[in-house]
């Protein structure tokens, strides 16, 4: 079974943080890990921050946290520029080989 890469976009509700998107690389880990290292954001988590970005990996069909940044509104919008483009990129990519 292949290990699949995805990033997970969270934001802090009462109830806890709720995933609201996701952004799938397949297994791709070079990419996913490249791309992860260049978002805008801290690895410092902090009680007021609400709104998470983690790096993800599929092991035996189970989820692991791999990192996990916390960012501004600002910074989740550069992020999910840089993130569409990137994966973009990669599909038609693939598509051309």
């Amino acid at each position: 079974m292949k290990t699949q890469f995805y990033i997970l976009m969270s934001v802090k509700t009462l109830q806890g943080f709720t995933d609201y998107g996701q952004y799938f690389f397949g297994n791709d880990r070079e990419a996913a890990y490249g791309l992860f290292g260049q978002l805008k954001g801290s690895e410092q988590l902090r009680d007021g921050c609400p709104l998470h970005i983690d790096l993800m990996e599929t092991v035996n069909e189970l989820p692991v946290k791999i990192r996990t940044i916390c960012c501004t509104l600002d910074e989740l919008g550069h992020n999910c520029k840089l993130i569409a483009r990137e994966i973009f990129r990669l599909k038609n990519l693939e598509e051309m080989l």
